[in-house]
């Protein structure tokens, strides 16, 4: 059977792929490994995070999205043809329909390179649609209501938080805040406290295994090999929840003052059906433990963790695939 239509969440750190009938067929990080000097690619996705921090000069592993929008048009497009091909094989003669996610605050410039690099990785016809209205469908959340949801989309390069009502986005707000920077502050937090340097994978492992985004009575810690500062020799550290908690804590913070932002922006209609339905969570931050009692804390509003997180973007791209002529004329003629 030939796929004429796929889904694709291209993500800062993971690009998902979705296939009606099929599910999830591509779920790889957004990592590209270049050869030098040629900028020959020599792999993609997983092979190539696997190459991080472990390659030679003459190989370089690139992530060619930069907080949720194309950094690199040409090593973009050869990374969208890798996972296209990955999705309909390769005896797919037929160029498919791609449903494509991008940044609720993406410019016209930028949604113009999506477009064109989707259409020459192997595209027939390219949509493209909004993360959080991506997400808050695969959250199952009726966006076509004419009351107010909320949602928060905490990906690896942004996080979008969104008032969705009437099939339509009536407010949002975008911060360049989300996995990749806990990342990086969990790597600045180490080496200030310990003075060890890790890399990004140990620092993603560490949030991943004992991240939390509050303090929590009982610990959670894990053993950390890095490289001492002073001595240049390998160390061995353990470091628990607490720590990470407030390694995190600033960033959290910034996110939650764009909640506050959005709310401010919000009709008080609007903002009386998020005090009554909460506030739903989703993206791969909302793994975070203790996220949804972190933004309650700080909006007094009740939050949620959708189903899934991960996917919620991918699983909107497969509704919209399922209704793509009633999409056609309406969400996706909204820019």
């Amino acid at each position: 059977m030939f796929i004429r239509r796929i889904g694709i969440d291209l993500g800062t750190a993971n690009t998902i792929v979705f296939v009606p009938g099929k599910g999830f067929v591509v779920n790889e990080p957004t990592i590209v490994a270049l050869g030098q000097p040629d900028n020959k690619v020599l792999a993609v996705g997983a092979e190539a995070k696997n190459m991080i921090g472990r390659t030679p000069a003459d190989i370089i592993a690139y992530k060619p999205l930069k907080d949720g929008v194309i950094a690199d048009y040409y090593i973009t497009k050869a990374m969208l043809r890798y996972f296209i091909s990955k999705a309909i094989g390769p005896w797919n003669i037929i160029k498919p329909d791609v449903v494509i996610s991008v940044p609720a605050g993406i410019t016209q410039n930028e949604r113009r390179a999506v477009n064109n690099a989707t259409r020459e990785a192997g595209a027939k016809n390219v949509y493209i649609v909004r993360e959080p209205i991506l997400a808050a469908l695969g959250a199952d959340i009726p966006i076509n209501s004419h009351s107010g949801n909320m949602i928060i989309n905490i990906g690896g390069g942004t996080s979008e938080v969104a008032v969705v009502s009437l099939g339509s986005i009536v407010s949002w707000a975008s911060a360049r805040i989300a996995g990749n920077k806990f990342d990086a502050a969990i790597m600045e937090f180490i080496k200030k406290k310990f003075s060890v340097y890790i890399g990004e994978q140990t620092a993603e492992q560490v949030k991943i295994e004992i991240g939390s985004a509050l303090p929590m009575k009982e610990k959670l810690s894990m053993k950390v090999r890095g490289r001492d500062a002073s001595s240049g020799l390998p160390k061995d550290i353990t470091v628990n929840s607490n720590e990470i908690a407030e390694a995190l804590n600033p960033l959290l913070i910034d996110v939650a003052q764009n909640v506050q932002t959005v709310f401010n922006a919000t009709p008080p209609e609007l903002v009386a059906d998020i005090m009554e339905k909460g506030i739903m969570i989703s993206g791969g931050g909302a793994h975070l433990r203790n996220i949804d009692e972190f933004f309650k804390r700080m909006t007094g509003v009740s939050c949620y963790i959708s189903e899934e997180p991960l996917f919620c973007v991918a699983k909107g791209t497969g509704l919209i695939l399922e209704h793509l002529e009633v999409y056609k004329r309406t969400l996706l003629n909204k820019r």
